[in-house]
């Protein structure tokens, strides 16, 4: 790792204290941070959420709300912006810093081109003409490897990809040569394959321009991969601050050992199936399964999943990976009766999908369980959470209306290990960590023969993760439900699943026991999916980021 060695600061934050202030009172997010980064450095802060990373990050940029109050100094390529008015931090953002947000689809407009919104940037700051800040923008979009950057200037948003898309951010971020990058989860939504490739390039920024970057994470195998130092913050305060091999190796505070402690590792568990499960009758089996989208505007339709094979037992988990478009949550809406079956055989529960009528799967639907990536949009924002998960229970006829279901769903709140009293709050009332649990207890309400977890925990800090995953797996071994798990996590799927199906662009690459599939993998795209996974662990992350260089050539 290439930090500079100048003693020249890109960013030396000295005793940030930021107090927000809200209707129930003030609520003290950052106290009396200190932190620098010099140039050609990456420093990564880490935390949960809630710990004032963010919100430290933000402050760099004047992008926290005007509810804040900030004392201390931020001081960015020589100038201190707190305090500074609109307009002079509007000359600063973009040529000293520049931001990378977590959620390239909400950065971008999806009304305009991305050449137009890569030039506008540009000329708002009054350095270039129209056709420089076109040039520019080809420019850009080549250097963060975009293929034909000449056409692909005048595409929308939606024609890229999710890596394309977070490749174009990065290169608006960049348009103007800042002095520091902040990078806020900059890869959280992407495959590992994809955020291999941004890790790559965001190392390349660093070695080659010297460009200082500020990295907000919870996934410490990106830690491992691409950071410098590490910062740990906890209940706004930086608790930890080291180099990270030394932090990795030897951290010294409890919080930062709880943490590292926290994060899934390929452990290759060879998980045994429980005894019966192997001759009891299949909950799914799909044989030659195909599903696909029917065209629009005269287009040809697109085929999602190509004569897939596999089942699902009794009491088994069957992981389900593969990057996105590889059809794996489409499989999981088919099973679930929310997408059709185009060809081929999909049996749920002895219900034949191909061709089948809701009135028929209807009686079956009380055996199917679901929990989804994110809670928060799939809870009624209006329900109380008692209210939300005995939703299940009054739909199916299990009871009348809430209020009778509440005795089952104080049990279900229990067995997640919530307090009952938690069902009286409303879903904002609750942490990420909190509703997944909740949604999980929704999910069990009618004690369903076959869960389907879609990305479950994809979005929760890596402690909140590994509590929800292993209060997943002591729920599936009490209860004996039948579960597809969907993710591309190949840490969570050594976790939890007996068998693992890896999809590729639609067809299987491999399938079979999870121990033997991650231990001796035998298709290419597997060892490509293992290679791109970062570990937590700078040294062998090392090495693993040589052999995937390696792999692609």
């Amino acid at each position: 790792m290439a930090a500079a060695s100048s003693d020249a600061r890109a960013v030396d934050i000295r005793d940030l204290d930021v107090t927000f202030a809200t209707d129930g009172g003030d609520v003290h997010a950052v106290r009396g941070v200190s932190l620098d980064v010099r140039p050609g450095e990456v420093l990564a802060i880490v935390g949960e959420s809630g710990s004032g990373k963010t919100v430290t990050a933000r402050s760099i940029l004047g992008l926290l709300p005007e509810t804040a109050l900030t004392q201390g100094a931020v001081v960015l390529d020589g100038t201190d912006v707190i305090g500074l008015d609109r307009e002079a931090m509007r000359r600063v953002r973009g040529t000293k810093a520049a931001m990378i947000f977590q959620e390239p689809s909400t950065a971008l407009n999806p009304v305009f081109t991305v050449g137009w919104q890569l030039a506008e940037g540009l000329r708002a700051h009054g350095k270039y003409s129209k056709k420089q800040a076109r040039e520019r923008a080809i420019e850009m979009l080549g250097r963060v490897g975009i293929p034909d950057p000449e056409r692909r200037v005048d595409d929308y948003p939606h024609q890229f990809s999710g890596g394309q898309k977070q490749r174009i951010v990065i290169a608006t971020a960049l348009a103007l040569d800042p002095t520091v990058i902040i990078a806020d989860e900059p890869t959280t939504a992407l495959d590992v394959t994809v955020q291999a490739e941004i890790l790559d390039l965001l190392r390349r920024l660093r070695d080659e321009d010297g460009t200082a970057i500020v990295l907000i994470t919870h996934n410490m195998g990106v830690v491992a991969d691409l950071a410098d130092r590490v910062a740990v913050m906890l209940n706004g305060e930086v608790v930890e601050t080291a180099p990270a091999l030394e932090l990795f190796a030897a951290p010294q505070n409890d919080y930062t050992k709880r943490l590292l402690a926290a994060v899934p590792r390929l452990e290759i568990v060879d998980r045994q199936l429980p005894a019966g499960v192997a001759e009891a009758a299949p909950v799914v089996v799909a044989e030659d399964l195909v599903i696909e989208y029917a065209g629009r505007l005269r287009r040809a339709g697109f085929r999602a999943v190509d004569h897939v094979s596999f089942s699902i037992a009794p009491g088994e988990v069957v992981g389900l990976v593969g990057e996105s478009g590889s059809g794996k949550t489409t499989i999981g809406r088919a099973i679930a009766g929310l997408t059709p079956v185009t060809g081929g055989s999909l049996r749920v529960l002895g219900v034949e999908m191909n061709g089948v009528k809701e009135r028929t799967f209807r009686p079956h639907r009380k055996d199917l369980g679901f929990v989804f990536q994110d809670p928060a949009t799939s809870f009624n924002p209006l329900l109380t959470i008692a209210q939300n998960v005995a939703e299940p229970l009054v739909v199916h006829g299990g009871a009348r209306d809430a209020a009778d279901a509440r005795d089952r769903v104080d049990e279900l709140l229990e067995a997640v290990q919530l307090p009952k009293a938690f069902g009286d709050r409303f879903p904002h009332e609750l942490s990420g960590g909190q509703r997944q649990r909740a949604s999980l207890a929704r999910g069990l309400a009618l004690d369903p023969k076959l869960l389907i977890a879609d990305e479950p925990t994809s979005a929760l800090d890596v402690s909140v993760q590994a509590r929800v995953l292993e209060l997943f797996g002591e729920l599936q071994e009490r209860f004996g439900f039948a579960t597809l798990f969907i993710t591309h996590d190949l840490a969570v799927v050594d976790m939890l699943a007996h068998r693992v199906v890896v999809l590729h662009t639609g067809t299987i690459a491999e399938t079979g026991p999870t121990a033997r599939v991650l231990g001796d993998p035998q298709d290419d795209y597997t060892r490509k999916l293992i290679a791109s996974l970062p570990v937590p662990d700078p040294v062998e992350q090392a090495a693993r980021r040589e052999a995937w260089r390696a792999a692609r050539g």
